[in-house]
């Protein structure tokens, strides 16, 4: 395992080798010496294609995120809510497949989201803390000051996603 670093302070990757062999395949996703947090949660989200997921945050007790994709590919999305940084209100995007062993570490106070590109994607997460549903809010996807290049023009979306906040409405609610 090594870290791949982004120029965004606390956001990278973890590279890891696949062993694939006719039964499937084999991956490493965390080891201690690389991530110095102490994981305690972990949950898995499966999705069909053109489904975006957030991007949320917790408000209270923000949690790291380790993200590795299962099954399928991914245009991951992280936008650094951190008001002392130096990518404040920048957005860092990536694509994440089951192929390229690559994991992503996104520290507390990013906002987090993804659409899938394929017809099923499995997305196994870790986190340094428990979500906290009250505590959870969401940035809208297509938020005009945002500009994210999403590779859809029409996703699939919760309820709850529709009707997240702008990042204008986040910042002066929340931060």
């Amino acid at each position: 395992m090594k870290k791949i670093y982004t120029n965004f302070k606390g956001l990278f990757f973890i590279k890891t080798k696949i062993f694939f062999d006719r039964r499937g395949f084999f991956k490493e996703v965390f080891l201690r010496k690389i991530i110095k947090k102490n994981l305690i949660f972990g949950c898995i989200s499966k999705s069909k294609i053109h489904v975006l997921r957030g991007i949320h945050i917790q408000t209270k007790n923000p949690q790291l995120k380790v993200l590795s994709v299962l099954k399928g590919k991914i245009f991951d999305v992280a936008i650094d809510l951190r008001k002392k940084s130096k990518t404040f209100k920048k957005v860092y995007s990536t694509i994440l497949s089951d192929k390229d062993g690559r994991s992503l570490v996104i520290p507390e106070g990013f906002a987090h989201g993804f659409l899938s590109l394929t017809n099923e994607t499995l997305i196994y997460y870790l986190c340094s803390k428990h979500r906290e549903e009250k505590h959870e809010k969401g940035i809208l996807w297509n938020d005009k000051d945002i500009k994210i290049k999403w590779p859809v023009k029409k996703p699939i979306l919760s309820k709850k996603d529709k009707n997240n906040l702008t990042l204008k409405q986040y910042l002066e609610k929340y931060l």
